[in-house]
């Protein structure tokens, strides 16, 4: 239901912008976490449509740009990217926002397929 794309191959402190749109629903809140290899699930950055609010992890604030202006859409802008962004990267989406736990990707009940990026030195 969630269609991911933008994703490559890029060199450290290049950009890269990623998209997510929904086709037959509207949501609360859509996001984006990524997942490397070997490691969990890990929360980048979410959009609460209803208030216009964004919120990001520590690890990307300042480089990375959540926006979307429609409840089924949402891009991602990535400046400065490093070797460590390296992951697939998987946008979310919820009908209601939960304000505790925006964080967790149990609060998401919709999920894209993923897109890989890769940040070589």
């Amino acid at each position: 239901q969630l269609q991911a794309s933008g994703g490559g191959l890029v060199q450290a402190g290049d950009s890269l912008r990623l998209s997510c749109a929904a086709s037959g629903h509207t949501f609360s809140t859509m996001g984006w976490f990524r997942q490397a290899p070997g490691k969990e699930r890990e929360f980048i950055a979410t959009i609460r449509f209803s208030m216009g609010r964004t919120y990001y992890a520590d690890s990307v604030k300042g480089r990375f740009t959540i926006s979307g202006n429609r409840k089924n859409m949402v891009e991602l802008q990535m400046n400065g990217l490093k070797p460590e962004d390296t992951a697939a990267y998987y946008c979310a989406a919820a009908d209601s926002w939960n304000v505790a736990y925006h964080y967790r990707p149990s609060s998401y009940s919709y999920w894209g397929q993923g897109t890989q990026v890769t940040v070589s030195s």
